[in-house]
């Protein structure tokens, strides 16, 4: 939302150095809003319109990037790109020094975030209807959801770096790796906001589901857990069922969030550092083990030895994305200051 305000600014004024401030925190405290209001929606079955819309928000969004950075890179007196980027260039390894080892492995934080969806398939599983086979559904489904994002996040950051060599910024649509047109643009981060307002309930509701549960099976005579009061919705012809305790904790979540994300608004800092954290244990470690243990595979046979190694190389990985994650945020909060921004 930020970077669509900034873009209308610099179309007006005819210059991309001008002065353009924007509040970000007007816009976090706006966004906070809209999720406490979307987190009243009641459980994760009910959100199927909300997926859609982020779906579709999704390719959006990536179409129009992608089709910027082709019209970019056929441009010319732009920055070029090396093979090495920033690992290898002129016979060095690493020519920037540490910094460009910390941004490497930040970098493969990201990645890793965008993989990190195993907390999300049990409850998706759970809303299937069969036949067909819920586990065959869902298989159909990793297979497709995963070779798609793959192609996707292959074409953005291939193009994306053949148009922009090594002066790439962190996110090609609000780094303002383009200015014109202007309107493009400014849709395409539209579409950004919508998707990201969608997939922050993706996430969240599962959280919400799990303390609701375990709040209702520890404390089953209290009113406040247990109790639902009846609300005529007229106008969309059904009746919502509120829930005093539902009320307080998922507000209470979404305000410690927004506020959190306030206090260090560092952005691809924080995707890595979760990235890095969730992926190793939820999205390869358990769902092998799971393999293994159903599968009986025998110890020291060839497909045990390649899960365990497969197992090993993504704790490697993650672990070093952590490390450049954490540094990238210390390095963050040497200079910042909470609630202050640059004018």
């Amino acid at each position: 939302m930020v970077a669509i305000q900034k873009a209308i600014c610099y179309h007006k004024l005819g210059r991309h150095s001008a002065s353009c401030f924007t509040s970000t925190y007007t816009y976090m405290r706006f966004y906070g809003l809209v999720e406490v209001f979307l987190s009243q929606i009641p459980n994760f079955s009910e959100l199927w319109w909300l997926s859609i819309v982020a779906a579709v928000m999704s390719f959006s969004y990536s179409f129009i990037g992608i089709g910027l950075g082709i019209g970019k890179a056929t441009e010319g007196g732009h920055s070029r790109g090396t093979i090495g980027g920033s690992i290898f260039m002129e016979g060095q390894i690493f020519p920037g020094g540490i910094d460009n080892v910390w941004t490497v492995l930040q970098a493969l934080g990201n990645i890793a975030f965008a993989y990190s969806y195993t907390a999300l398939l049990i409850e998706i599983q759970d809303t299937l209807k069969s036949p067909p086979d819920e586990c065959k559904v869902m298989k159909k489904a990793n297979l497709i959801g995963i070779s798609t994002t793959t192609i996707f996040y292959l074409l953005c950051g291939c193009i994306g770096y053949a148009a922009f060599g090594d002066d790439s910024p962190g996110n090609l649509l609000t780094g303002f790796g383009f200015f014109e047109p202007f309107w493009l643009v400014g849709l395409a981060n539209a579409f950004v906001t919508i998707h990201l307002i969608g997939a922050y309930q993706v996430f969240c509701q599962p959280i919400f589901a799990s303390v609701e549960e375990w709040a209702a099976d520890n404390y089953p005579k209290n009113q406040i857990i247990q109790r639902n009061f009846r609300i005529s919705l007229p106008i969309l012809k059904s009746v919502y069922h509120a829930n005093i305790f539902k009320l307080v904790w998922r507000t209470s979540y979404v305000f410690l969030v927004t506020l959190f994300a306030m206090i260090l608004p560092f952005f691809n800092d924080i995707l890595g550092l979760i990235g890095a954290s969730s992926f190793w244990p939820l999205t390869v470690y358990f769902p092998i083990q799971m393999y293994i243990s159903r599968s009986k595979v025998q110890k020291w046979r060839k497909k045990w030895i390649f899960l365990q190694t497969l197992s090993l190389f993504s704790l490697v990985i993650s672990l070093s994305a952590f490390v450049g994650s954490f540094q990238s945020v210390l390095k963050d909060l040497r200079t910042y200051k909470p609630f202050h921004e640059n004018h």
